[in-house]
Order: C-alpha cells, then sequence, then structure tokens
C-alpha cells in the first residue's frame, strides 16, 4: 500500500503550516516546512537563500524518500525532482485582506518574542509584506496567484483547493475524505 506524501501550498499568510501540522498529528506522520529547506540557518531568520540543489538534496536526505509525510510551503519554482513525489496536493486559498491581518500579527509576534527583531529587520517586515501583498497581481517576483495556478495545474496528483477562512480542524477533516475517496479508487 504506497503512503500519503502531502504538499499544501497557498500565498503566505493562508495558513500551509498550520493546516500541515493538524494533518501531520492527524495521520501521525511527520510534517515538514519548505522554509527551513529554502532559507540558511541565520539570526535572524530569512536572510540567507539555500542554493537551491542543496534544498533538493537536504530534503533528499532528511524526507523525500520516506513514505509518508506532510511538506508545507512553496517550491512550485524548485519543485523539480520532488512535485512527481506527491500523492496529493493541497492548494490553500484566502482573501488578501485576510491573508495580510494575518501576516501583520504573525510578524508582529515574531518581532516581539525577538525584543524588536535586528536593524533593519522592521523594514525586511514591511518588504516582506508589500511583497505578500502583490500575489493576486504578480508585479514582484517570486510567488503569484498566476505562476501558482500554471504549477498546480501541471502537477501529476490529485489536487484539492481549500478556503482557508474556516476552523482547521474542518480543513483537516476535508483532506482526510479527500485521502478516503483515492484510497477508495485503488
Amino acid at each position: 500500500m504506497a503512503g500519503h506524501r502531502i504538499h499544501i501550498f497557498g500565498a503566505s499568510g493562508t495558513g500551509t503550516t498550520t493546516v500541515g501540522r493538524a494533518l501531520a498529528n492527524a495521520l501521525a506522520t511527520q510534517h515538514f516546512e519548505t522554509d527551513d529547506f529554502y532559507w540558511m540557518p541565520t539570526d535572524p531568520p530569512f536572510r540567507v537563500k539555500r542554493p537551491i540543489p542543496e534544498r533538493r538534496a537536504l530534503m533528499e536526505t532528511v524526507f523525500l524518500p520516506r513514505r509518508d509525510w506532510v511538506l508545507s510551503g512553496s517550491i512550485h519554482s524548485w519543485s523539480e525532482g520532488i512535485a512527481q513525489r506527491f500523492t496529493l496536493a493541497v492548494y490553500l486559498e484566502l482573501d488578501t485582506d485576510t491573508r495580510l491581518s494575518r501576516l501583520r500579527r504573525r510578524e508582529r509576534w515574531r518581532l516581539a518574542l525577538a525584543d524588536g527583531g535586528a536593524d533593519g529587520e522592521q523594514e525586511e517586515v514591511d518588504a516582506f509584506l508589500e511583497w505578500a501583498a502583490g500575489f493576486e497581481d504578480g508585479l514582484l517576483p517570486g510567488r503569484s496567484r498566476t505562476g501558482l495556478d500554471s504549477w498546480a495545474d501541471e502537477l501529476d496528483c490529485p489536487l484539492i483547493r481549500l478556503g482557508s477562512q474556516g476552523p482547521v480542524d474542518a480543513m483537516v477533516a476535508q483532506i482526510m475524505a479527500a485521502l478516503d475517496h483515492e484510497k477508495r479508487l485503488d
């Protein structure tokens, strides 16, 4: 019997990590976050990108060969050798205002934990929020609705789209139902 290798993705602030952790817990498997592979460990965080071949090699070492896992976050621009391993992909969607509200709250919390952050960190947060706000129009480099939709359409595994405004347990229940449905089709 094949395992579950599930990728949960969407725009920043849609809840991919929150849903990914909850789903991994429900499936009694491990959860992995793409940021842990994308970014080099620095203090403050999110300053140095890991080269793409190193990201892939690290993922290969840490979890990709395993039978079961949940991966949350974005890999669409560097998914070669990874995306074909998914048994299910979940695309979370949420309106821009709610996403940005979530992101502002998260970044305030993160900076508070770091006693206000390092010099220049607030400017980096502001730049990040501006970038996240541009997801729908795609005018800034990186993730965009058009790019993510295009990548999602090319995936070889089943894909479900979920609005992520509801309770996490309800989203997990929907994903579990999709997994049960796929299992019955096998």
